[in-house]
């Protein structure tokens, strides 16, 4: 049986393609994405012919249906019924065959577009980005400080030498106390995030397709993760590269009572991805790597709420870097520099003394009714049809640039590092020492 998968939403609204295609051109090109919106209308025309042509011939084929029933109850001939319902279904076979084909055609097309940016995120690439505040205070040192990667290797947090033995270049081991950290670091937000009612999801690290789909990195960016198994279509089965793309995925082809918006989760997951640092100094040590630690916030709210959920993952995920008593500065991205599913981004970045620059440790996104739309994921209000619910997800946070940053802001003198007060409940010595020497 044919079913009409893009009617049902799984990409940017063909409503609006079909009412304002200037809009929709004009808003992809804040991306550097430019297309030729009028073929696709072409194909959309010739594809709502055809299915009208299709009901056509379904009612005709039902009207004669209902003709030959009634004849038969009073005894009457049905030959002639039989050769013309023989016809329409032929026709019908045809016209069914010539959707799929028309349907497949506009899903070629739909599916790569990335998701039309909000009205006041900049066109433009990562030079365009705008920095919306800073906050805490810049360190400043008495002495000569130290880079993430020596203070890590002197006080005996990471084995990259070790890492790269087991799992080859852009791999690490958190040892001792810096194992103790990391893991400081995920109860730490953890614990704040379901105390203030997002509930705890521990997913699968292996996705199906199905799930790239919905997040918006399949088709156009399959390439990008680690498969585990091909098929046609992409890689079946991959590795995770952030919880997100799971937790999107927790309601996909469900319709949500309105009165259970929002819903709230967070979830912990080793992410996966396959580019990574180099030996610059901007990529040294945990900054870049092929795997490392995040807690991932996630919402499916009621579209009225959107812009208030967004302001609100923004802000835990700010609370958690100001409590961690880091100098941070808020970025909203330009179009060219925000991910493909989301239609505004702001990253929250600290500061890294060593090569004077800030690195992002969590980026908040709306992606409105993108990814809702690919995975056909619905709320039902009291009143009215059912209709797409918007997703947002925010980084709360990434480890991997925390800790640098954690070790270069608080190093002391004496190449100690002092622990921040909200984890010393994991780390009551306040301080990272020197491990004795074997």
């Amino acid at each position: 049986m044919m079913t009409d998968r893009t009617e049902h939403g799984r990409m940017i609204d063909v409503t609006l393609i079909r009412q304002n295609p200037a809009h929709v051109q004009q808003a992809l090109a804040k991306r550097a994405v430019h297309v030729d919106l009028d073929e696709f209308l072409r194909l959309d025309d010739d594809y709502r012919q055809v299915r009208a042509e299709m009901e056509r011939l379904r009612g005709e084929r039902k009207r004669i249906s209902g003709e030959i029933a009634k004849r038969q109850r009073v005894g009457e001939g049905v030959a002639s019924l039989h050769g013309e319902a023989s016809a329409v279904g032929e026709q019908l076979t045809a016209v069914e065959a010539r959707l799929i084909e028309l349907e497949q055609a506009r899903q070629v097309f739909l599916d790569p577009l990335p998701n039309l940016p909000d009205a006041d995120v900049l066109a433009g690439g990562k030079e365009n980005n705008e920095v919306i505040r800073e906050a805490g205070q810049r360190p400043e040192f008495g002495f000569t400080p130290r880079d993430h990667v020596e203070l890590a290797r002197t006080l005996g947090l990471v084995d990259y030498e070790r890492g790269t033995k087991l799992g080859g270049s852009g791999f690490w081991i958190y040892r001792g106390d810096g194992a103790l950290l990391e893991w400081a670091l995920l109860n730490h937000f953890l614990e704040a995030h379901v105390r203030d009612g997002y509930e705890f999801v521990l997913p699968p690290h292996i996705l199906t397709f199905a799930a790239g789909y919905t997040a918006g990195q399949f088709p156009k960016f399959a390439d990008e993760v680690f498969a585990l198994e091909q098929g046609e279509q992409g890689p079946e089965r991959f590795l995770l590269p952030t919880a997100e793309t799971a937790l999107v995925n927790l309601h996909r082809d469900e319709t949500l009572p309105e009165t259970e918006l929002p819903r709230k989760y967070v979830a912990y997951t080793p992410c996966y991805r396959k580019e990574a640092g180099g030996y610059r100094t901007a990529e040294r040590g945990t900054l870049r790597g092929h795997q490392f630690n995040k807690v991932e916030l996630f919402q499916f709210t009621h579209p009225d709420a959107s812009d208030a959920a967004h302001q609100e993952l923004l802000g835990r995920a700010e609370d958690l870097v100001k409590g961690l008593g880091l100098h941070y500065r808020i970025t909203r991205l330009a179009a060219g520099d925000t991910s493909a599913a989301m239609a505004k981004t702001y990253d929250v970045e600290v500061w890294l003394p060593s090569i004077e620059a800030y690195v992002e440790v969590s980026s908040v996104s709306n992606a409105r009714d993108y990814q809702a739309r690919r995975g056909n994921i619905r709320y039902r209000p009291q009143q009215g049809k059912s209709t797409f619910v918007h997703t947002l997800n925010g980084s709360g946070l990434a480890t991997s640039r925390l800790v640098p940053a954690l070790l270069e802001q608080h190093q002391r003198a004496d190449g100690t590092v002092e622990v921040p007060e909200v984890l010393r409940k994991w780390i009551p010595s306040g301080v990272l020492t020197a491990p004795p020497s074997a």
